[in-house]
Order: C-alpha cells, then structure tokens, then sequence
C-alpha cells in the first residue's frame, strides 16, 4: 500500500476566520489556544505537524482583552537584548498600554505555537485589530461570535 497522503489544492486552501473578543466571553488564554489551533490546521482532517495547512485567523476589537483574576498587574513580560543591564520587564498592564492588546494576543499565541521553523510563518497569518474595521472582511469565510 502506498505511503502518499493525498495533497491536493483544494485541501490546502486557507479559510479566513474572525474571532471578535468584544462579544467573546472567554480569557485570553481560552481565546489564544484556540487561535493556535486553527494557526496549525489542527481543526482540519489533513492536519500534518511538518506541512503548514493552517488558515488565517482575523482578531478585531483586541483592546476588549479579559483576563483571569489580577493578571494585568502581576503578570510580566520579558525582552532582554542580550547585553548586560539591559533586561525590559514590563506588566500586561503597561505591554497593554504601550502596544495595545494586539501585542497581548500575539504574545499569547506565539507561546502556543511549537517552537519550530513554521512558527513565524504561522503568526504572520494571524491579524490583530483594536477596534472593529479591518482591511480582511471581504475575506471572511467564518465568522465567530463566542468559538473560534
């Protein structure tokens, strides 16, 4: 029996999906992991870990972010350039602040992807928005109101 999956084009094409956080109940945790699903194309039955078949996933109104008890002011970021003295820490409430809550939900998913080379090829599909328009929603194939 032959090892060849079937590859067509059809199979790989990329849905559009937009997840608006405003009406969205869940956490930014709850929100990101199921963004990073779809990032991987785990949702799909051709989901392969060495082939890229995710879709692009479109977050608008990103500043309506919710978090879980105190974590905009106890949770903190970390950027160090490398040289000595020059580690940045930053809590979620200041990241928030100065980048939006775009950079959060960035954040979030690029700690759930797989620390591979797909991984920034992955992220660059996903489009965080702080208000409600967006260049993408003619693209929109799947729009969700509470589920990604």
């Amino acid at each position: 029996m032959s090892q060849f999956l079937g590859r067509t084009g059809l199979a790989y094409s990329r849905l559009w999906h937009v997840v608006d956080l405003k009406s969205d109940p869940r956490t930014l945790g709850r929100v990101a992991s199921e963004i990073a699903n779809v990032l991987m194309g785990k949702h799909k039955p051709i989901y392969d870990p060495g082939a890229d078949c995710g879709d692009y996933v479109v977050v608008k109104n990103c500043n309506w972010v919710k978090t879980s008890g105190n974590k905009m002011k106890t949770d903190l970021y970390y950027r160090h350039t490398t040289r000595p003295g020059s580690l940045v820490t930053r809590t979620m409430e200041e990241l928030k602040a100065e980048k939006g809550g775009g950079e959060l939900m960035r954040l979030a998913v690029k700690g759930m992807l797989p620390k591979n080379r797909l991984r920034k090829i992955r992220l660059d599909r996903l489009k965080t928005f702080e208000g409600e328009e967006n260049p993408y929603e003619a693209n929109a194939t799947k729009i969700y109101d509470t589920r990604v």
